[in-house]
């Protein structure tokens, strides 16, 4: 079986189970890489309602994250993603974008829109995202809701200690 086989079947095909698969594998990346941190006070809870613009919120030693997770193969030609303005309402709000393998689902690098432990969102700017299906006409109407970031826009964090630190600073301050 090819790479481009898997990617059709079992990434597009199946793509509400691809996301949870990635949601819980990053979790436990996540948590075992603070536990070798020395972190030990770790909370993940997951957003029951999708309307606050985030999927997690994640807690390590005080630092609280609402974080809203994306996610494409490593050799997608995807180049943007929406992102819900009401996560910059959120404390520490940061947008993580997985890339993973999509023969083994290995997860990295990762790409990162935030700003330190305690400090807001950066700026969404003002791109506004459109709905992917056009209505009767072809016309797709606008997400008022939604701003659409450049891939550009974000760091690449080239694995999990990066991304802990993104989120929770240092590894000096879990100890």
């Amino acid at each position: 079986m090819t790479v481009e086989t898997i990617v059709d079947t079992g990434h597009t095909a199946q793509s509400s189970t691809r996301e949870k698969v990635l949601e819980h594998l990053f979790v436990g990346e996540l948590l075992r890489c603070l536990w070798r941190q020395g972190a030990r006070d770790m909370e993940v809870l997951r957003a029951e309602v999708d309307k606050g613009g985030y999927d997690l919120v994640l807690e390590a030693n005080s630092v609280i994250r609402h974080v809203q997770l994306k996610s494409s193969h490593r050799t997608a030609a995807t180049r943007e993603v929406g992102v819900n303005i009401n996560l910059a309402r959120k404390p520490s709000g940061c947008v993580l974008w997985i890339q993973f393998d999509p023969a083994t689902m290995t997860l990295g690098p990762f790409l990162w829109f935030g700003a330190a432990p305690g400090a807001p969102l950066p700026d969404l700017g003002d791109k506004v995202g459109k709905h992917t299906k056009g209505d009767r006409t072809g016309r797709k109407a606008e997400r008022p809701n939604i701003r659409v970031l450049a891939k550009s826009q974000f760091e690449v964090l080239p694995d999990m200690d990066a991304v802990a630190r993104a989120l929770f600073g240092p590894a000096s301050a879990h100890a």
